[in-house]
């Protein structure tokens, strides 16, 4: 293991997070998030310029409502249509990717970071970015929580509220703590 924290963040091998250059793109982050979720109400739920460009990729007519949080940005790929309601927040110390037309309800959270199981390690701030990946056409529930290294397939549904902590088929419904398939029950 070797180079810079950032390199080893990227490469998906322990780093440290409390480092200069990953505190530099943190400063960064926030001032896009200050500047989106200042945006005056007629441009409510547009993109502001300054995240907008911090974004890995960004697919057209996507809508993001504020507030919203990200801790870099620079790993977030959305697809056309995106929607994203009030209170979203996306650690995204790996990569996330978000597909077209997938759309979350308010106070969504996806956190990429897992930190150390040993307590000094994670005192001194080591921890392993793993991607999340939901695919198109997913709706994600108020309040939903997609954990590290996350895959949800296309057209799947998060219920409001639920944990992920397994990967989501495609098609499929997911609800509570920890997030479990919803039976069927339209024959009963």
């Amino acid at each position: 293991m070797g180079g810079s924290e950032r390199a080893k963040m990227a490469a998906g091998e322990w780093y440290c997070c409390i480092d200069p250059e990953l505190e530099r793109m943190r400063e960064r982050a926030y001032e896009a998030v200050h500047e989106h979720n200042s945006l005056p109400p007629g441009r409510r739920g547009n993109v502001g310029p300054a995240l907008a460009g911090l974004f890995a990729a960004m697919g057209k007519d996507v809508r993001i409502e504020a507030p919203f949080h990200c801790a870099y940005g620079v790993n977030i790929e959305l697809g056309d249509k995106v929607y994203m309601n009030a209170g979203c927040t996306i650690l995204d110390t790996g990569r996330v990717r978000i597909g077209a037309s997938t759309m979350f309800g308010p106070a969504v959270q996806i956190y990429c970071a897992e930190h150390h199981k040993d307590a000094g390690l994670r005192a001194a701030g080591l921890e392993i970015a793993r991607p999340v990946t939901i695919g198109e056409n997913v709706w994600i529930g108020g309040g939903a929580i997609v954990l590290p290294g996350i895959t949800i397939g296309d057209g799947a549904i998060i219920g409001a509220g639920s944990v992920v902590t397994k990967d989501v088929p495609a098609g499929v419904t997911v609800v509570g703590n920890p997030a479990l398939p919803l039976q069927d029950t339209s024959d009963r």
